[in-house]
């Protein structure tokens, strides 16, 4: 009997994602090799399994082998921040950093067909854009007159780096409605979560996308996402937490973005000492943790330096990081937000888009004299707001601009930490999540500088 070691790539081009999720499937069953499981395991035969095992039985763990790639051009960035809210996917966005903008490139919603505001929402939309355009024409000048070139930098080389700049500042006047084109890949079980939760919006243009994705997905898992649909739980649970407090207070605008820690593990060090050792012991945690707790600080510290003291650049920290937790507020501009949220594996829970806590002037449109113009386009968006918000609760949201602040709840493990604030921290990164990522930052290194003294940011 041959027994030697097989790593084999099963190709797709010769079954479909289906096909493929069963011949995973099969093997906990099946003692012939991957590759002879597949010769026997039609399309036909597949769609059976599913129909069984994933949909009748609730084997549900199967669907995570039939991998999807789709396309989603032309949609809102408000709607895309929905179908973005799934943990287990990855996505690749179209740059407002790198992209200038058409007049004209953003969405109108269904629900304003025939209604009386619809052209408050288009002359909104309208000059926002207009002003984007003119601001970014004011700034490359303004850059021009102040910026140098680099000694043998080309006329292109030069003329690319200062757009760049004036795009990543003027895209603050851009609303949640201007169209972006997003790369999804995901499986099929978490791309019927992902359907779900978009026909179980409240806006139009989520539902549309969610059908589409549903209708688009069934060509490539007929089987796995043929009960997505719209979830009443979902729907349910919104409109009753949603009602609950009528008596909140007005929101308190601000003028920048900001971090509070609202919560820390108070035992965070002996915890990760603990869990540290927990690995090479064969004792409980419960009386490890009893051990710790009677050792010295400078015991404590041994035991986390020999942990993370080789820690490189672009190393993982090690999982027993994840036994500590953080809490932030924070308040951020729409744009920060938009790249904060990339980092889903923590917990982040944000509140609706609003213009009411304020927005944040970019110090690049103070220094080009540009702030009277920008303030008046911040204006013209908020009196768009509330009047769409008042007659349609939900479809003020996408004249929400980019520099108008908002408020999320994010939890986060030490492990995430680690990777969240040198990735965020970073010179590349975008420069309002920059400030309250180092606030954010700042505050657990003054709860556990020992915790945080080996993580080496990029910018260091």
């Amino acid at each position: 009997m041959n027994l030697s070691r097989r790593i084999y790539p099963l190709d797709p081009r010769e079954l479909t994602e289906e096909q493929l999720a069963v011949v995973f499937a099969m093997t906990s069953r099946n003692p012939q090799p991957f590759d002879e499981i597949a010769k026997v395991v039609s399309a036909e035969k597949a769609a059976n399994f599913h129909e069984r095992w994933v949909l009748n039985y609730g084997h549900a763990s199967v669907a995570e082998h039939a991998i999807i790639h789709m396309a989603a051009e032309n949609i809102s960035r408000l709607a895309c921040d929905t179908m973005e809210d799934n943990r287990l996917a990855s996505y690749t966005e179209k740059s407002s950093r790198y992209q200038l903008l058409d007049q004209g490139h953003y969405h109108i919603p269904v629900e304003l067909e025939g209604h009386p505001l619809r052209d408050v929402y288009v002359n909104t939309c309208d000059s926002l854009f207009r002003a984007y355009q003119e601001t970014t024409e004011r700034l490359l000048e303004h850059l021009s007159n102040v910026t140098s070139k680099n000694e043998g930098e080309r006329d292109s080389s030069y003329n690319l780096r200062l757009r760049r700049v004036a795009t990543d500042v003027c895209r603050f006047l851009l609303p949640a409605a201007t169209l972006t084109n997003v790369g999804i890949t995901m499986n099929a079980r978490s791309m019927e979560h992902a359907i779900r939760k978009l026909l179980s919006s409240d806006l139009l243009e989520e539902h549309e996308i969610g059908e589409a994705l549903r209708e688009q997905g069934r060509t490539i898992t007929p089987t796995l996402i043929k009960y997505a649909d719209r979830n009443d739980y979902l729907v349910l649970s919104r409109e009753a937490l949603d009602n609950l407090d009528q008596n909140e207070e007005e929101a308190i605008p601000y003028a920048d973005c900001r971090a509070e820690l609202v919560h820390y593990d108070q035992e965070a060090e002996s915890k990760l000492v603990a869990t540290l050792l927990y690995r090479f012991s064969s004792s409980s945690y419960s009386d490890i943790l009893q051990r710790v707790k009677n050792m010295s600080q400078s015991q404590r510290e041994e035991v986390i330096h020999k942990a993370l003291n080789s820690l490189g650049q672009h190393d993982i920290p090690v999982r027993e990081l994840e036994a500590v937790d953080y809490t932030f507020d924070l308040v951020m501009d729409y744009g920060a937000y938009r790249e904060f949220k990339r980092h889903r594996m923590q917990t982040y829970i944000s509140q609706p888009a609003t213009v009411d806590l304020g927005y944040i002037v970019p110090d690049l449109i103070l220094q080009a004299g540009l702030e009277g113009q920008f303030r008046e386009s911040m204006e013209t968006a908020a009196k768009g707001f509330h009047s769409l918000s008042e007659a349609l609760p939900g479809v003020g949201g996408y004249l929400v601009t980019h520099a108008h602040l908002r408020r999320v709840l994010s939890k986060m493990n030490l492990r995430e930490c680690y990777h969240l604030f040198k990735l965020r921290t970073s010179p590349q990164a975008h420069f309002t999540l920059r400030s309250v990522m180092h606030e954010a930052l700042d505050l657990a290194t003054q709860r556990h500088p020992l915790l945080f003294k080996y993580l080496r940011l990029r910018d260091e």
